[in-house]
């Protein structure tokens, strides 16, 4: 048995039933091949072994009083996986399917994804098995109190700086972050997604879903093309679709569907920006609102997708962004998106594509920007929030999009040398996930065993 083999299978060993966890390593660790067999450094310091093992793993309850007067207890983690290259970063995610092997395989993801921007941040992940649709404010807020009141013990400005990912948007970053200064008295950048008032940075709401355009279109210029006059297909409905559409529409794509857990939208005419925020971000409401203000879009719900199918996939684009959540798109939606003439799928959320699907779209030989790349705006944003909280000041939109731009462009860059450093040119999984590794592990290597 090959060494990335036996790490794979003692991994599906020491953490079972933790399924999306062992995709995330067995992807990861498989395209690492060709750089273990050309530097033999890695194996005899066991990188490996100690890369997949995080360095804390945090489980706390979290008890907290609803509206009716009555005690509701859910689980909390934060999972802190490597901090070789700096403080640990990564997002809370508020959602009914969050378990340790979800928290772990994002914590995993993000080691690379930090890596690959360029900046000093580690990986991490956390969150709580909480839905807070349906929540009242005040019930949000007493979860979010009660959430930070643990883990505000193992985070810091230089330790870990958790942000907001599903579930978690301004508002409950607000609530945490008051929560840590009654706590701590202190006034820094422990979190990242805050409010402007209150040490956030203009372009964070916009920065997954603008970096994720800059990514495709940097694939696109390399093969010679443009999205602009393309026809775009986006999934999901939060933070990443919304300003995903925002700057597919402002270099002249057009994207022509959205969706969320109870169906989707495909608007032939294009994506009604001002009517999606309306629906998403003021009224927090089904797409069916979507519909109501846009007569001319055609609604489908989750009951009429094609069995076992994504049905935002199965609609004729150039280019696809799959935003919404884990493993959506399958090999079978795959297959369609090749069949309709897809020439690029840039990932918007973390890991939406199955490992079926990856190996479909990359024999292809279409543009396919993997998430750890593609999505690293965020993040990268997240970053330079730390670095304006720690030099007390506050750049404008221009400039920290501007930075942003530059930092998608040499992810972009890095990853598509790599892959042609490794005989693999196009291949950006295969480039991502080596360059990402490659610091990290010359990193671990360096400071010694610990």
């Amino acid at each position: 048995m090959s060494y990335v083999d036996n790490v794979i299978s003692e991994i599906k060993k020491s953490s079972p039933a933790q399924v999306e966890f062992h995709q995330a390593a067995t992807e990861v660790l498989n395209s690492l091949r060709p750089l273990l067999q050309k530097e033999p450094k890695y194996e005899k310091n066991k990188i490996l072994e100690r890369l997949v093992e995080p360095e804390r793993q945090i489980t706390f309850r979290v008890a907290w009083i609803d509206d009716k007067g009555e005690i509701q207890v859910n689980r909390g983690y934060r999972v802190q996986f490597n901090s070789a290259i700096g403080p640990y970063k990564g997002g809370l995610r508020l959602h009914p399917s969050v378990t340790t092997g979800t928290i772990k395989f994002l914590g995993f993801e993000q080691i690379f994804k930090n890596s690959l921007t360029g900046l000093a941040i580690g990986g991490a992940k956390g969150g709580a098995k909480f839905d807070p649709k349906g929540k009242s404010d005040n019930e949000i807020m007493r979860f979010c109190q009660a959430f930070m009141t643990e883990l505000f013990r193992h985070v810091g400005p230089t330790v870990d700086v958790p942000a907001g990912d599903i579930g978690v948007g301004g508002r409950e970053i607000g609530y945490m972050y008051g929560q840590y200064k009654r706590l701590t008295t202190s006034h820094d950048g422990v979190l990242t997604g805050k409010g402007i008032n209150y040490g956030g940075s203009l372009a964070r709401t916009e920065a997954t879903g603008y970096g994720l355009v800059y990514f495709a279109e940097e694939m696109m210029n390399d093969r010679g093309n443009s999205l602009a006059g393309k026809i775009c297909a986006v999934s999901g409905a939060g933070n990443v679709a919304i300003y995903t559409v925002d700057k597919l529409q402002q270099i002249g794509a057009k994207p022509v569907t959205v969706s969320d857990s109870r169906g989707m939208i495909h608007h032939a005419a294009g994506i009604d920006l001002a009517a999606l925020r309306q629906t998403k971000e003021v009224e927090r409401a089904s797409l069916t609102r979507y519909l109501e203000l846009c007569p001319d879009a055609k609604y489908i719900p989750v009951s009429e997708y094609p069995k076992g199918r994504n049905m935002v996939w199965s609609v004729p684009c150039f280019a696809a962004f799959p935003a919404a959540t884990q493993n959506e798109l399958n090999a079978a939606d795959a297959a369609e998106l090749l069949k309709n003439g897809c020439q690029c799928v840039s990932e918007g959320a973390n890991m939406p594509s199955t490992l079926e699907a990856v190996d479909l779209i990359l024999k292809a030989k279409i543009a396919f920007g993997p998430a750890k790349a593609a999505n690293a705006g965020g993040v990268s944003t997240s970053q330079l929030e730390m670095a304006q909280n720690a030099s007390m000041q506050q750049w404008s939109f221009e400039e920290v999009d501007q930075k942003l731009r530059g930092i998608m462009s040499g992810i972009f860059r890095n990853a598509n040398e790599t892959a042609k450093e490794f005989g693999e040119a196009g291949n950006l999984v295969l480039g991502a996930n080596i360059a990402g590794f490659r610091k990290v592990a010359d990193t671990m290597i360096s400071l010694g065993v610990y």
